[in-house]
């Protein structure tokens, strides 16, 4: 093996140690809320810390890559992959610190019925599932599972999409519990950008090993559905 293989494979090994991270404060975040655990939930914020120490490592190790092997072809398709994706994790690191942030700032455990209205275990499953899934396309170069995750992002976006009116509902029926309702959708919000930033690695996978840059194209696509997307109360067009 030579210098640079060497090197990217002690690139490839900062990365995987983040990732495990980034699972770890995702699944401690998730145990925090359900158990109601606030001391559980500090370390996860303050754990979070060390994704960004992580975060920065990367991004310095890629930067000296640069500009000591002047990677080309796949090997400088892998760094810009590995600089994009090492971003995202650190966002998905963002957000599990907001999840344990919501549950530092509740008194109470959060209602199982409210739970369960709200599809929030359904979708805390479904954003963990796409995570450790996305770490396979990576490390295993499967670009089928990536678009397979690009269109499983849909389900978040789905139950994120209708939270709004479920905790209207729910706030109407037990005005008490108003403040977790708002905590919860947080929660959810944050579950879904947790997609978002998988289908932003999976595309990176994606640019990695096929050399296609499908990002813009998914955007213009979402672009014209909502387009045509009916107008609440309109018919849509035959």
């Amino acid at each position: 093996m030579n210098q640079l293989d060497k090197e990217l494979q002690l690139i490839k090994a900062k990365v995987n140690a983040m990732w495990e991270l980034v699972e770890l404060q995702v699944a401690s975040a998730r145990e925090a809320l359900e158990t109601t655990n606030p001391q559980l939930a500090r370390k996860v914020v303050k754990r979070d810390k060390k994704v960004n120490d992580f975060d920065l490592k990367i991004d310095r190790m890629c930067e000296n890559f640069f500009a000591l092997y002047n990677p080309v072809a796949v090997d400088l398709r892998w760094m810009l992959a590995t600089l994009k994706i090492n971003a995202n994790l650190e966002r998905i690191g963002d957000s599990a610190e907001g999840i344990a942030q919501q549950v530092c700032e509740v008194e109470s455990a959060f209602a199982p019925a409210l739970l369960e209205a709200t599809r929030f275990t359904e979708m805390y499953d479904a954003a963990q599932a796409m995570l450790a899934d996305a770490f396979l396309a990576f490390d295993e170069q499967d670009t089928s599972l990536a678009r397979q995750l690009i269109q499983r992002d849909k389900l978040l976006n789905k139950i994120n999409g209708r939270k709004d009116k479920v905790l209207v509902q729910y706030m109407q029926q037990h005005p008490d519990q108003m403040n977790h309702c708002l905590k919860l959708s947080s929660v959810l919000q944050k579950l879904e950008r947790i997609g978002d930033q998988v289908t932003n690695i999976s595309e990176e996978v994606i640019f990695y090993v096929d050399a296609k840059m499908i990002k813009h194209k998914s955007m213009k696509k979402k672009t014209k559905d909502k387009k045509n997307k009916p107008e609440e109360g309109e018919s849509p067009s035959i």
